[in-house]
């Protein structure tokens, strides 16, 4: 048998005379050592090397998404909203993608404090269907109501997570935003979503903030719906397949 034993040193006691300054943390026995030698009846100096292998996972967050919406009727929509829908809707009292597309742009061109041309006319289209629940391709008051409320809590987000002040989001600023609105991801979907919103000097500024998180809330609404069973995994078929990604 061999006794190993395993020593911490300060590094004073490689100045010091005195070995016995090494504190022994681990000893461990070992089967007998047999070293060898060309020559006969020769002392010989040998090392042992010592590996220790340790398997490495990456622990991430679960995907998922915490989105509350509070329920309004018609009826306790405060008035002063309604009157500013029909002044915005017109007399067809529903407002398009196209026509909310002029609303919000008028709206961000008062935000000093962030950084847009207004929103494009796909990321309109991409709020209209989210919310568009009767099928007709516009938004009504509920609606408008809705889209208005999460707008609202955007821009908050926005703004606060905005650390540096600069009116746009860095990569790091987009991570802590989408945590903040509610959506819990890995990192792979991070890097993709990156690469996808943001520009060639990895900045995301508020249309393609709000776009990333409608088009991440509609996605997750539809998963839901299709995962009947709540397994986490879901089936479709081809025509299935291409109106998911059309989206």
């Amino acid at each position: 048998m061999s006794v190993l034993q395993v020593c911490a040193f300060s590094v004073d006691s490689f100045q010091n005379t005195f070995p016995q300054v090494a504190r022994c943390i681990h000893s461990f026995i070992l089967p007998q050592l047999c070293s060898s030698s060309y020559l006969k009846v020769n002392h010989n100096l040998f090392c042992v090397n010592l590996s220790n292998y340790v398997y490495l996972r990456v622990v991430d967050d679960e995907i998922e998404a915490n989105i509350e919406e509070k329920e309004l009727t018609e009826d306790e929509i405060e008035p002063n909203f309604k009157k500013l829908f029909k002044q915005l809707a017109g007399e067809d009292a529903e407002i398009s993608a196209f026509e909310l597309c002029n609303i919000l742009k008028k709206i961000l061109a008062k935000r000093q404090d962030i950084k847009s041309d207004g929103f494009s006319i796909e990321t309109c289209k991409i709020m209209v269907d989210l919310l568009d629940t009767d099928g007709s391709g516009k938004l009504g008051l509920k609606e408008f109501h809705i889209l208005w409320t999460k707008i609202q809590k955007y821009q908050k987000i926005y703004r606060d997570m905005d650390v540096d002040r600069s009116g746009t989001m860095n990569s790091y600023e987009m991570r802590k935003a989408l945590e903040e609105a509610g959506f819990k991801l890995d990192c792979q979907l991070h890097q993709v979503i990156v690469a996808r919103f943001a520009d060639e000097q990895l900045i995301i500024d508020f249309d393609n903030f709000v776009r990333c998180l409608i088009r991440l809330e509609t996605l997750f609404k539809i998963f839901k719906k299709l995962d009947t069973e709540k397994t986490g995994t879901i089936q479709m078929d081809l025509v299935t397949w291409l109106c998911f990604t059309t989206i």
